[in-house]
């Protein structure tokens, strides 16, 4: 699915950034490290960073309409806002998030400069990262393609971690690719990140946004729906709570 950086909107879109509030604050209980981080900091910050099924600007060309998480329905229905909102919930405070569609990193992570390129995301100093990204790369076909892969991955960890320390987590690709997602895991592991498995979740045909739904473009239908979304801030927000 080709994907391009978010337009400027409402709600603080800049340069395929865009910051904001959570909505839904829901009742206090105590919060495990990784939350108790978040709520230790008057709210916290939640840095997600990713390709379309975390932001993809409006492209009616394919009958997508929306500017949040393809194909969630609205805003506030995508994993990144379901995920917030969870946060939210569990410490009465909001978060403020920063969310980016980083897809040249998936396209050309050999050449990514990651100390120029996340200079806004290193600024922001969040206290959670969370890195939803490898759809969009190339299955590596080889010792050398799988190398710079894993290598590009850490080089950009490692940069994100110098922005406040966070605690990061990386999840699987949804559409699970084994060479990948090992790959992916892997770099987490070198660089200090939390892996998390989604790759079950593409096995339930309920979790794409065709079985939600009519829609025309089969790219837009084969990704993550509303229930989809959910549980891809489901499984994230249970390794979150169960960060030690």
């Amino acid at each position: 699915m080709n994907m391009m950086q978010p337009r400027k909107v409402v709600r603080g879109w800049v340069g395929g950034i865009l910051v904001g509030l959570a909505l839904l604050p829901g009742s206090a209980v105590a919060g495990e490290p990784a939350l108790a981080r978040l709520g230790a900091a008057g709210g916290g910050k939640i840095l997600f960073l990713g390709n379309s099924i975390t932001s993809h600007g409006a492209k009616p060309s394919i009958g997508w309409t929306n500017n949040c998480g393809m194909a969630a329905t609205a805003l506030d229905k995508d994993f990144v806002h379901r995920l917030t909102a969870a946060v939210a919930a569990q410490l009465s405070k909001q978060p403020q998030i920063m969310v980016a569609n980083i897809v040249d990193f998936e396209r050309g992570y050999a050449a990514y400069d990651a100390t120029i390129k996340t200079k806004a995301f290193t600024a922001f100093k969040a206290d959670l990262v969370i890195l939803a990204i490898g759809e969009n790369v190339a299955t590596p076909t080889n010792a050398a393609a799988k190398a710079a892969f894993k290598d590009g991955l850490v080089r950009l960890l490692t940069v994100l971690k110098q922005g406040g320390d966070p605690v990061i987590f990386v999840r699987s690709c949804f559409w699970a690719q084994k060479v990948k997602d090992e790959l992916l895991q892997q770099a987490s592991a070198e660089a200090g990140a939390i892996f998390v498995d989604i790759g079950a979740l593409a096995k339930d045909e309920a979790n794409y946004a065709r079985s939600e739904r009519k829609i025309a473009h089969a790219g837009v239908a084969n990704h993550p729906g509303d229930r989809g979304m959910q549980a891809i801030a489901d499984a994230l927000f249970a390794a979150l709570k169960s960060q030690k």
